[in-house]
């Protein structure tokens, strides 16, 4: 099967779509499929709606493929131009922007509305983030399915009497893992920390994409009078950022919203209990009480008392932890994302398979079936 991929920038950005599309490629070659990457330049948003007018943009995508995948992210660029495209379109959806708590989400909603009634199919990183694709108009049931990225970026080789006695030792340790911005709630975590009497620290690591964000985040933790337990490296190469990890107790990162949230999943590998917020797919991940806590957006007594429950109670620490770890190990590999995928794949582009067997649809629990 020949598949592209249409996506902003390349494949080698650092975040967690980024390296989903990365490792689907990866996944679909290694099946055999060939993959040319489309990459168009990074926009802002007006600046992308008005290349979606350009003949440019339609001209780069004149290749010669099956079908072709498109990182919604690039939505902006590409809500013109994909009626005019001479194979069938499938969009890879890691969360919507109309779904974030932003000021013009009427804006990105009515866009995204539009952007999917032009594609055939949709691949979703989560139940949540497939239930907003159909809310705001996207393909059918059988033209989309649930594809989860794997959290496998660091995979230690934990033992569970491990996990039990790094829960004993010191002060509660708490990650944070995210780019320092609204949406990721670190404001939230700062503000929950001052209701703990427990002694803890934090380690925020992620680049600093807000300065006024930074600075706010920084003043509160100094009006707390807080500064000596806070850390803000920015971003960390992988190795350093495992051994933040390896060193923690529990990952906090109670976002506004998150199609997803690989992070917990990546935190839950090194056995570490997630504290997120029930606004998107982190409930898919995060089971409340068992492997970590799901509280509301925007709630920092909520964290406060997760994070107390954890610190005071070094007993359910340990078994949460263990919990996380045997979540994560349970989860789907990168090899079953890929299967689903392309079992979408093929059913929108009529392809048949090399033994010449029909092509497959999806089920609505991501299953291909023969059709």
């Amino acid at each position: 099967m020949r598949v592209g991929l249409t996506l902003y920038g390349s494949l080698d950005g650092q975040s967690g779509g980024f390296r989903y599309d990365r490792k689907l490629v990866e996944g679909l070659r290694a099946a055999g499929d060939t993959v040319e990457v489309v990459a168009l330049p990074w926009r802002s948003y007006p600046r992308g709606l008005v290349d979606a007018l350009s003949p440019s943009v339609r001209d780069r995508l004149a290749v010669d493929v099956d079908v072709m995948l498109q990182d919604e992210l690039a939505h902006p660029s590409l809500v013109g131009v994909n009626r005019a495209l001479p194979y069938p379109v499938v969009s890879v959806v890691h969360h919507l922007r109309a779904s974030e708590p932003r000021r013009l989400a009427p804006l990105y909603r009515a866009v995204e509305r539009r952007y999917l009634a032009t594609v055939d199919g949709a691949v979703c990183n989560s139940h949540a983030t497939r239930e907003a694709v159909e809310a705001t108009g996207g393909p059918p049931a059988d033209r989309t399915v649930v594809a989860p990225p794997a959290g496998d970026r660091f995979d230690p080789d934990l033992a569970g009497q491990e996990i039990a006695d790094r829960a004993r030792e010191g002060s509660l340790r708490i990650a944070f893992v995210g780019n320092v911005e609204p949406r990721k709630g670190l404001d939230t975590l700062v503000d929950g920390l001052a209701h703990l009497d427990e002694p803890w620290e934090l380690t925020a690591v992620g680049r600093h994409r807000d300065a006024a964000y930074v600075r706010r985040v920084r003043r509160r933790i100094a009006t707390a009078g807080t500064a000596g337990r806070v850390r803000l490296p920015g971003r960390l190469p992988d190795p350093e950022l495992a051994d933040v990890l390896r060193a923690s107790h529990v990952l906090a990162v109670p976002s506004r919203y998150e199609g997803f949230g690989i992070v917990y999943l990546e935190g839950m590998s090194f056995g570490l209990p997630a504290v997120a917020t029930t606004a998107g797919g982190a409930s898919e991940v995060v089971e409340d009480g068992e492997t970590g806590y799901l509280v509301e957006p925007d709630d920092p007594a909520g964290v406060g008392r997760a994070l107390s429950a954890l610190a005071g109670d070094r007993d359910r620490l340990a078994r949460m932890g263990r919990a996380a770890r045997r979540r994560y190990e349970r989860h789907p590999d990168w090899t079953e994302t890929t299967t689903r995928v392309r079992s979408l794949l093929r059913a929108v582009a009529a392809v048949e398979s090399p033994d010449g067997a029909a092509a497959a649809t999806v089920g609505t629990d991501g299953a291909s079936e023969v059709r």
